[in-house]
């Protein structure tokens, strides 16, 4: 069920609904901060608990106040904004979650809400409302598919209260926008939150194709599937050597938008249903995490729907290349060599090393496509996870450009990339005695290696690749942040590409 969100331009005293969301900064002086949009009782009120330090300003700290008369609605949440000197609009997001998670545990259903920071120097306001839709959907999502009784607690409405506001129409775009982008973050969600024996490649495209149709996007996304035995003819032979272990054959699920008539760009998502590292099987502790292994492909999917449902202009080609990574009697095994699309030969090291070998196929589908931007978008190696930890992805390329817009972005978003060298000594390390290159270079710089892999299937293509591993599973909620699936990357993507 998706929330209504509306935009109100009348002081936030006259709001009528179950609660307000005031908010301050940590070093504003007590009669500072939200006072002048409230009444004298209010805001006498809020000085003395700040004077008391019962209220700091701390960011996400959150407060309720009841029965106060100067408002129409029973219980004002005061958050708080951290430092103004820091604040931005990740800070937003993160005020916003931790208010609508407090408003939620109440069971306020009608909220209404100031724009934190507004008129912070350096803040777009439109961008603040936008900041402040996002935070309170992503805060908001709930995985509970599997649970018997439905015990959630919902927020049915969210006004955005600008007195005074002359633009209107502009805010709202905005506050439109950011749930566009927030509901496509919690699809991929869904998805990556989903078992690995409900969403297997082929239900995986069944669920695609639904989704697709729920949005209303049926005539604007094209969706096509090639089947195994397409792929074997067109000479997929890296990416089926992955699927070969699984009953579950492999679905190369291909999505076309376009809106505009410009070249064509792709985005890819490595996507492993589950990954048990076939022969080369992991350790059993941690191994159902591997469900989210198909992260990319989710985030890659959320972003396309995203730029369709706000109407992008653009000529998008994005990849899903499903397999499940099993072992059995007829698994790839190390030692073997299998012959990519592009005709290279590949010698399989570790069977754990799956996700290139899938993506390698893709990339060179998208470039035989015409794609002139090529971003591909996995869960790939753990060395990344060891380099970056668990809010950092990597990022490489051959396209300085292109990294720099990406990370550029990212400021606003507030997901963030470190770039890594593709150094070229390090390409001896994935040269094979048998065979074009190997799937693996060993433990050393693994996250690079991985990384001169897929470039070896990029011909000329502007070509950038995130890593995400260990990004796209929470062990621990934050500020809008559930634990399990995250959703890491669609916002960025989207940002990214409609720049492009």
């Amino acid at each position: 069920m998706f929330m209504k969100i509306k935009v109100l331009v009348h002081p936030i005293a006259n709001y009528h609904g179950e609660a307000v969301i005031l908010s301050l900064f940590e070093d504003e002086k007590p009669t500072g901060g939200p006072t002048a949009a409230i009444g004298r009782a209010l805001g006498a009120l809020i000085s003395k608990l700040r004077k008391e330090n019962e209220i700091t300003g701390k960011l996400g700290e959150v407060t309720v106040l009841h029965a106060c008369k100067d408002m129409k609605t029973s219980r004002v949440i005061v958050v708080g904004l951290g430092k103004r000197s820091e604040f931005g609009y990740e800070h937003i997001r993160r005020a916003a979650g931790a208010a609508a998670k407090k408003a939620r545990q109440i069971n306020a259903k009608h909220i209404g809400t100031l724009v934190h920071g507004a008129g912070n120097e350096g803040l777009d306001t439109a961008l603040a409302v936008q900041s402040v839709v996002e935070g309170t959907c992503l805060a908001l999502y709930e995985f509970s598919a599997y649970k018997q009784a439905d015990t959630k607690r919902r927020i049915n409405e969210l006004a955005i209260i600008m007195p005074g506001c002359k633009d209107a129409g502009r805010l709202r775009s905005a506050a439109a926008r950011g749930q566009t982008l927030a509901d496509a973050q919690n699809i991929a969600r869904d998805l990556i939150n989903e078992p690995g024996n409900n969403l297997t490649p082929e239900r995986l495209h069944k669920r695609v194709q639904s989704i697709i149709r729920d949005w209303g996007l049926s005539g604007v996304i094209k969706c096509r599937c090639l089947n195994q035995n397409t792929l074997k003819r067109m000479g997929m032979g890296a990416l089926l050597a992955v699927a070969q272990g699984s009953v579950h054959p492999a679905r190369f699920i291909v999505l076309h938008l376009k809106t505009a008539r410009r070249p064509l760009v792709s985005l890819i998502g490595k996507t492993v249903t589950f990954d048990s590292g076939g022969i080369s099987i992991k350790p059993s502790t941690g191994m159902g995490s591997m469900k989210g292994d198909m992260a990319g492909g989710a985030i890659a999917f959320a972003t396309t729907l995203a730029l369709a449902r706000t109407k992008c202009r653009i000529n998008l080609m994005t990849l899903i290349p499903a397999v499940e990574n099993m072992p059995s009697g007829s698994a790839s095994r190390p030692g073997d060599i299998v012959r990519a699309m592009n005709g290279k030969t590949v010698e399989i090291i570790s069977t754990d090393a799956e996700g290139r070998m899938t993506l390698a196929d893709a990339l060179v589908y998208a470039e035989k496509k015409g794609a002139g931007v090529i971003v591909d978008i996995a869960t790939l190696t753990g060395g990344c996870v060891v380099a970056l930890g668990n809010l950092i992805a990597a990022l490489m390329g051959n396209d300085q450009a292109l990294a720099e817009r990406l990370i550029e972005l990212s400021d606003l978003t507030g997901e963030k990339f470190w770039q890594l060298p593709l150094c070229e000594e390090y390409q001896k390390q994935i040269k094979s005695d048998v065979a074009d290159l190997k799937n693996s270079g060993g433990r050393d710089a693994s996250t690079i290696t991985a990384g001169l892999f897929l470039k070896s299937f990029v011909d000329k293509a502007r070509w950038l690749h995130i890593d995400i591993a260990g990004k796209e599973l929470a062990e621990k909620e934050a500020h809008y942040t559930p634990r399990g699936a995250t959703g890491f990357g669609v916002r960025s993507l989207y940002d990214l590409f409609r720049a492009l």
